[in-house]
């Protein structure tokens, strides 16, 4: 056991609470020395640089909460649980997860989640083990979010999306977001300040309610909930109206303007406004702003993604911004570098059935789209409740809670207990834990290695691989040990290509190199279960085995090297492929405050990542261009006796990511309240903490109500993060707050994507 005074020194890591992920210095002790005692930002950080929000002080809660696991628990048939060995574990999931495969094939097994906001690395083991499975279909949290965005951004760019340069911009407009809680870019409320100090700066958003970042704003389109898509193409059309297009930059850059320019010349902005229920002149006043700035810069989020009309949101914000030529662009959007994106990796998650055979492309049962890889999380009950011969029978869950995260949690807990075979792999016992046949129990982040893989950057991209900074929970063990075990018990990997590789790699890394081409060569298998053997071969080298989860990122350093010298050698890296790869490998593994790898000097390099040959941005996008045009033959109604719209699961300061499982945090008890607007209370007859019943077709619950001016007239919302069932020391169980997905349905979701409308779910609230 470590000793309290051994650990007063400040240790490097990073946040783990939204994809920014920013630098940290935790000085750590108390129990068993594995407390997070003080927090504070990383000023050597590469691209926080010390920057800090409020909600890293309650990493402790996920850290230290008091229903972490640790030991593998076995389902009895009285559905109790009991802890068991990893030996036993490990054969008994890899004998339940083969006898799927062979009876069924590889494909009934469903592979969730991958990880969270900064537990990537684990997804990278874990496609060692659906490839050797034969695993071909997974989803995770991008599938309830981002999905549409995926395939927008792919279909007009040709390949990765661009993001905004909000450091530099001129203009700043935000669809569905509220950075000041969400953040979504580094340094976010240093730079959200720059913006609203600055007279030459202006600030735009859309979104019903008036959030922190609204009341910053210049421009408010207080847009009525789900009617984004009329604001923006209201907007839209006062660009083209008034002649304020880029009209060289459509000229030399774009294809298919002509296809969309008439129904924007013919639409009316007046009707469109009204329908939106914004005043028409901001409307056109805020469209003048973008189209005469320099530079702008935007960023849609869950406001709109989980929303009606997610996907056209998705397509018509980027329309906006590619008309009036700000792409590209220093304070304009553009497309960063990754060194491996998240929606690459996604890809690399599902594999073939058969040698040679392309992934799927829409899901086994519904034959619905499938995005970037990720099967829609909504669908995820209709894919195994049926009896259709390709239905899911087994699941692998890692770093995802689907029992409380996706929509309908009772339909989906149907669903996950209908499962012949299930297995999660995760720090606590989960509401998604408490239905799988074996629960295998993960360090946290803070006791392991990880990253992120969040390139949303540019010109300077930067890389994190976090270091542990104390000792694991007894018990545990990180994800790449927990993948790796398992694709040994079920031979994926060859002891003697282990004892090949480990031959070679006495003689140095580039005989390692070839041994391990070769071996790829001849053996499908070995670049199936690469990451683990990596783990297996290369790991023990490491710095002693000290940093072996690391392994894999060599042949990602390499394979960068190979293809994108150009960037690396922008970063300072300099010489032949191999010395590129073999410098930035030894930089990535040392660097515990981040390191740069690319650092561009020209802004038109972003042509470079336009996937079409003729370097064009496709404007005319025809599976989606009609339905723009059809917006206003589709007008917004909801149910009978449904007269609210529930945004279930907004950002507040108060609240906190799922992760964090101890309520305690919340020592005021004001995270759980119902937001409501002072009109509706009044017609309601409630007063501030009274007692509201908020149901929807799906379910209904009961908390108290906050009164403020952030809600429009007839709408309300319920926070993230909480109704988690939380097991104290004591042994008692409680939850805080209301999970939202007792509310939501999964049959709504968006024509395209699939993504869930988790912020219009038509709802009745009364006075208990």
């Amino acid at each position: 056991m470590k000793t309290q005074s051994a650990d007063t020194e400040y240790k490097k890591t990073a946040c783990i609470l939204c994809s920014i992920n920013c630098g940290l210095e935790v000085k750590v002790g108390g129990k068993d020395g594995r407390e997070l005692l003080k927090i504070k930002g990383d000023k050597a950080h590469v691209s926080s640089e010390g920057y800090l929000c409020n909600k890293a002080a309650r990493l402790n809660h996920y850290q230290m909460g008091a229903d972490r696991l640790n030991s593998p628990m076995r389902r009895r048939p009285d559905g109790t649980y009991e802890a068991i060995d990893w030996e036993t574990a490990i054969r008994e999931v890899a004998v339940g997860l083969q006898s799927i495969k062979n009876e069924h094939g590889g494909d009934k097994i469903y592979f969730i989640g991958g990880g969270g906001q900064g537990n990537h690395l684990g997804a990278l083991y874990s496609t060692a083990l659906t490839r050797t499975l034969g695993v071909r279909y997974q989803t995770n949290a991008l599938a309830q979010e981002k999905t549409g965005e995926f395939w927008v951004a792919g279909k007009m760019f040709g390949g990765g999306g661009p993001h905004g340069d909000f450091h530099n911009t001129e203009v700043a407009v935000f669809v569905g977001k509220n950075p000041w809680q969400a953040h979504g870019f580094p340094q976010t409320r240093k730079v959200l300040n720059d913006i609203a100090k600055d007279p030459a700066r202006s600030m735009i958003v859309l979104d019903p309610a008036l959030t922190d970042s609204a009341r910053m704003a210049d421009f408010h389109l207080r847009v009525k909930p789900g009617t984004d898509a009329w604001c923006l193409s209201a907007m839209i059309a006062t660009i083209v109206q008034e002649n304020l297009t880029d009209v060289a930059f459509i000229a030399a850059h774009t294809r298919g303007f002509e296809a969309i320019r008439p129904h924007f010349e013919s639409l009316d902005i007046s009707d469109y406004a009204g329908f939106c229920d914004v005043d028409e002149e901001l409307i056109r006043s805020a469209s003048r702003r973008i189209a005469q700035a320099e530079s702008v810069a935007v960023f849609e989020d869950l406001g709109t993604q989980q929303n009606v009309h997610s996907t056209l949101v998705s397509y018509l914000q980027r329309i906006l911004w590619i008309i009036t030529g700000n792409f590209a662009k220093k304070g304009g959007q553009n497309i960063p570098v990754p060194l491996l994106s998240v929606t690459e990796g996604a890809k690399q998650g599902a594999s073939s059935a058969k040698p040679g055979e392309k992934p799927n492309k829409v899901s086994p049962v519904l034959g619905s789209r499938i995005i970037a890889g990720l099967l829609p999380c909504n669908e995820v009950p209709d894919e195994i409740l049926t009896d259709h011969p390709d239905r899911f029978r087994a699941a692998i869950i890692q770093s995802s809670n689907p029992a409380h995260a996706y929509a309908d949690s009772p339909r989906m807990r149907e669903a996950l207990s209908a499962l012949e075979f299930s297995v999660v792999i995760d720090v606590a016992m989960t509401e998604t834990a408490k239905l799988a046949d074996y629960v295998l129990p993960a360090s946290s982040q803070f006791e392991k290695h990880e990253c992120t893989f969040f390139p949303v950057e540019f010109p300077r991209n930067h890389f994190h691989l976090r270091h542990p900074i104390v000792d694991p929970l007894p018990g545990t063990l990180p994800e790449s040990e927990i993948h790796t075990r398992l694709v040994e018990a079920l031979g994926g990997i060859s002891q003697t290509h282990v004892s090949a590789l480990r031959g070679a790699l006495k003689l140095g890394r580039r005989p390692f190199a070839l041994v391990f081409t070769a071996l790829a060569a001849k053996n499908p298998q070995v670049m199936k279960a690469a990451p683990a053997l990596l783990y297996r071969t290369l790991g023990p080298t490491l710095c002693d085995g000290k940093r072996a989860e690391a392994a894999p990122f060599w042949a990602l350093c390499h394979q960068f090297a190979r293809k994108k010298a150009q960037y690396a050698k922008s970063a300072g890296f300099e010489g032949s492929a191999w010395k590129i790869g073999e410098a930035m490998f030894e930089t990535l593994i040392s660097a515990t405050s981040g390191f740069i790898y690319t650092d561009i000097s020209d802004y038109a390099d972003s042509w470079n990542r336009v996937g079409y040959s003729d370097k064009r941005i496709l404007l005319h996008v025809e599976e989606l261009f009609p339905q723009v045009q059809n917006l206003d033959k589709t007008p917004l109604q909801n149910p009978a006796g449904f007269p609210f719209v529930l945004a279930a699961g907004n950002r507040r300061a108060t609240t906190a990511n799922t992760i964090v499982r101890d309520g305690s945090w919340d020592s005021k008890g004001l995270a759980s309240s119902l937001y409501l607007n002072p009109d509706d209370a009044l017609d309601l007859g409630l007063a501030n903490g009274d007692t509201a019943r908020i149901t929807t077709a799906t379910g209904s619950a009961t908390t108290f109500v906050e009164i403020n001016d952030i809600q429009r007239k007839g709408t309300v919302a319920l926070p993230n993060g909480l109704g988690i069932d939380y097991r104290r020391e004591s042994g008692e169980t409680v939850q805080i707050g209301i999970p939202p997905n007792e509310l939501t349905a999964s049959s709504s979701r968006d024509f395209f994507a699939g993504t869930p409308r988790h912020k219009y779910v038509p709802a009745q609230i009364e006075k208990v």
